[in-house]
């Protein structure tokens, strides 16, 4: 036996309309064609649906335990076709997400907040790692994407890679905000606060104030430059930091209380990157969020040099 779907919805518009002629409105045929398909279905189910006597149907009991059985049908069906219909607009599905400390309070939530929006049945899940434990989870395929620093290339994780200048972050009113550039020599003795001694952007620094000849007083080391602003403001220091931390500062402080950004000479690269699983086949979710997360890396990158000019 093999029974279709519209056979299934003919019978089940003819039960609720009692009148073949009324069910082959509703289902787009001909008042024949459906006459045709109730008689198929009884001869394929082998027994009666319906009686007929003087152009009347009269459902048979057989008829009415099997509208049930229809209706079961058909509702699942119908239901899967509404769930197929909101994932392939977004709308519906599941989407992991882990980033590193310095887009993960500001620059990523923002992101997210709009490719949310009229998205009710979007489920997401996002974490804060180190970008090494990053670069594991998307390995692994315990994620769907990962946005940290770069990672050394490996088969089993796609990237695309960002290479991203490092800014110098200032007290307001110090006077190397009207300079178009800030260099080691500016910042000579100057207290400042920098990474840990490993991290590329450290190594960066303490390189640049060494071939200028210039001393490089760290008096803050932080894991993240995200409290340096805190102690910037204050006054305690400067800082020349990633430009995810400074841009997260400039979208979030009102006007009045941003602090001067300025570029700095010899150019300190801080690479980021999407990670995604390299034997895994994306979903339509991961997919858009990535190329709206593409998009604000290089609105990003526009309104950093916005604010320098």
């Amino acid at each position: 036996m093999h029974l279709s779907l519209r056979q299934l919805a003919t019978f089940r518009e003819v039960m609720r309309s009692g009148s073949i002629s009324q069910a082959a409105r509703t289902v787009g045929r001909t008042q024949p064609a459906v006459s045709t398909m109730i008689q198929t279905l009884e001869d394929q189910l082998g027994f009666a649906l319906f009686l007929r006597s003087h152009g009347k149907l009269t459902p048979t009991p057989e008829a009415q335990f099997f509208l049930e059985e229809c209706e079961d049908i058909l509702g699942r069906v119908e239901r899967t076709e509404r769930t197929v219909q909101r994932i392939s607009s977004l709308q519906s599905g599941k989407l992991k997400i882990a980033c590193h400390p310095a887009a993960s309070s500001v620059f990523l939530p923002r992101l997210m907040t709009g490719f949310l929006k009229d998205r009710e049945d979007l489920d997401v899940s996002l974490i804060m790692r180190s970008s090494d434990v990053i670069e594991d989870l998307i390995a692994s395929q315990q994620y769907d994407l990962g946005f940290a620093e770069t990672p050394q290339p490996r088969s089993s994780i796609r990237q695309t890679d960002y290479d991203l200048e490092c800014v110098c972050v200032l007290p307001r009113g110090d006077p190397l905000a009207k300079a178009e550039f800030v260099t080691p020599g500016d910042l000579d003795g100057r207290p400042m606060a920098v990474l840990f001694d490993d991290h590329g952007t450290a190594v960066q620094t303490e390189a640049a104030f060494r071939n200028s000849g210039c001393h490089l007083n760290k008096r803050l080391e932080l894991r993240t430059f995200l409290p340096g602003l805190q102690f910037v403001a204050a006054g305690v220091c400067v800082m020349v930091c990633d430009m995810i931390t400074a841009y997260s500062h400039l979208t979030q402080a009102p006007q009045d209380q941003r602090l001067p950004i300025r570029r700095f000479s010899p150019k300190i690269s801080n690479s980021v990157s999407i990670l995604t699983p390299g034997y895994a086949t994306q979903s339509m979710a991961a997919k858009a969020f990535i190329a709206e997360l593409h998009a604000a890396v290089e609105q990003m990158q526009l309104g950093i040099l916005d604010a320098l000019s």
